[in-house]
């Protein structure tokens, strides 16, 4: 009898898989990912630059001295939940291929009209319609991993997508220093109005790329990239962890499957908590240009090294949740390096490094995302519509309580110091660790001890809470993490 193959952290692929899936794998990680990272980037770009620009002249040429950031921030939100909703439907119905690239058009069109804002009225306007394009990106980039990849191979590749909002931040306040520096009153636009046309310059070009290289789903696929014999084996490797890869008629009884299932209620009530461990978004930059002795580009520039440090967070969370201490300890270690900074931050008169420390560790709380949401996939992996509508709505619904929650913890008035903001998202924190509990406690089984028994039937068979016969282990029997012990 063989030794069954040790799968180690650092092995890209699982023992089980053929010469066959490797190949296929790697030829969707190189059509999905780079994709998905880089649009997710331009995406945060023209979601967070309003920020940079409030700060770098735009509230002060066009007369805003009150809360006119977060309610530019909430109209984002609300188009986002307005413009989620559709998609409710359509995710299972319209070629993703076809979908992404033309909602990418459409956002960097309203990205590149905001240049010419000459008033609150017309930024608010603008605001909406970018959100209500952009909305369907990041649940639709998560129903493409879902419909691809295992839940040993998700996370992974969720993570370096994720990378994205990181490097979006980061080189958005890079962008703004540099419009500041070299553009400012180029053809009598000011550098922040600049910072609107680079970021459409950018995005409108990558969205046409789209069309060509962007797969879909195995039930839509792009026939242009894959082959018949890929979309086959595609199709077996996912029936055989379990999952669905047929689209059946939406309908009443759909909605009154998933609204009657108290899954459903759990894994919204744990994305909200998720969605409000943040802290404000523009907290950093308004506590730098509050200490008064940076001029506007320094500060874009200090800016970036929160999310600098974010790409290492987000790729570390997403990688330990796949191949060594799984999802819950993944989201717990995240979420303490969290909370260490929130608790800094309420404290507040503290030495200013202790500061620097924990707005620098602010994107440890956006690390867990595609943990959470790659874990969601998973547990909803035997119906495509089911799926799609609660990823769908998980989104809306923790969403639209950004817009109305930042309005009473972060207003624009109370910043950098926000008394009543850091103290509401490190108790967020505390109960996003509780409900992730909740989720393995209640909910892991769904996704976890069933895939991996079909992904070893070909060697042995894994039934109830046996373990498997190798060293690859799932999140429930993950190996103790040196840092923070699972719960």
């Amino acid at each position: 009898m063989s030794t069954p193959s040790i799968r180690r952290w650092y092995h890209w692929f699982a023992p089980t898989d053929s010469p066959e899936e490797r190949k296929l794998i790697l030829k969707l990680d190189f059509l999905i990912v780079p994709y998905a990272f880089i649009i997710y980037w331009v995406k945060y770009i023209d979601q967070i630059n309003i920020n940079n620009a409030y700060v770098s002249g735009m509230a002060d040429e066009l007369g805003f001295h009150g809360n006119e950031l977060v309610q530019f921030q909430t109209i984002f939100v609300v188009g986002n939940v307005v413009g989620l909703l559709p998609f409710i439907y359509l995710f299972p119905r319209v070629p993703m291929h076809v979908l992404v690239p033309t909602l990418d058009l459409g956002w960097g069109l309203f990205t590149l009209l905001q240049y010419r804002a000459q008033s609150y009225a017309e930024i608010m306007a603008y605001r909406f319609m970018v959100a209500i394009f952009e909305a369907s990106y990041f649940p639709g980039v998560h129903f493409v991993l879902g419909s691809w990849y295992r839940s040993d191979e998700i996370g992974r590749r969720g993570g370096i997508f994720y990378i994205g909002l990181t490097l979006g931040t980061l080189t958005a306040s890079l962008l703004q220093a540099a419009a500041v520096t070299y553009l400012d009153g180029t053809h009598g636009l000011a550098g922040w109005r600049w910072l609107f046309i680079i970021n459409a310059i950018i995005t409108l070009p990558l969205a046409v790329i789209g069309y060509f290289v962007w797969p879909g789903t195995p039930a839509k696929p792009n026939k242009l990239l894959m082959k018949e014999s890929e979309l086959e084996l595609a199709r077996s490797r996912l029936e055989k962890a379990g999952a669905s890869v047929k689209s059946t008629p939406f309908s009443l009884n759909l909605l009154k499957r998933v609204f009657t299932n108290w899954r459903f209620y759990v894994l919204i009530i744990w994305d909200i908590l998720f969605f409000n461990t943040s802290a404000n978004s523009a907290a950093f930059l308004l506590w730098i240009k509050s200490l008064g002795r940076y001029s506007t580009a320094q500060m874009n520039n200090l800016a970036a090294l929160s999310p600098g440090l974010g790409i290492f967070f987000v790729l570390f969370i997403n990688f330990s949740a796949d191949l060594w201490i799984g999802r819950p300890a993944a989201i717990t270690l995240a979420s303490a390096v969290n909370f260490s900074g929130l608790v800094i931050l309420a404290i507040w008169n503290v030495p200013e490094a202790a500061k620097w420390y924990a707005f620098s560790t602010t994107y440890s709380a956006v690390a867990v995302s595609s943990v959470l949401y790659g874990w969601a996939n998973i547990i909803l992996k035997h119906n495509i519509e089911e799926r799609a509508l609660t990823l769908i709505l998980m989104t809306a619904i923790a969403t639209s309580t950004n817009a109305w929650i930042p309005l009473f913890v972060y207003p624009t008035v109370e910043a950098p110091r926000f008394p009543k903001g850091y103290v509401y998202s490190a108790v967020m924190v505390v109960l996003l660790v509780i409900m992730t509990q909740v989720v393995r406690l209640l909910l892991g089984s769904h996704g976890e001890k069933r895939i991996r028994k079909a992904q070893d039937s070909d060697s042995t068979a894994i039934s109830g809470d046996e373990q498997p016969p190798t060293s690859y282990q799932t999140p429930e029997q993950k190996v103790p993490t040196p840092v923070v012990a699972a719960v």
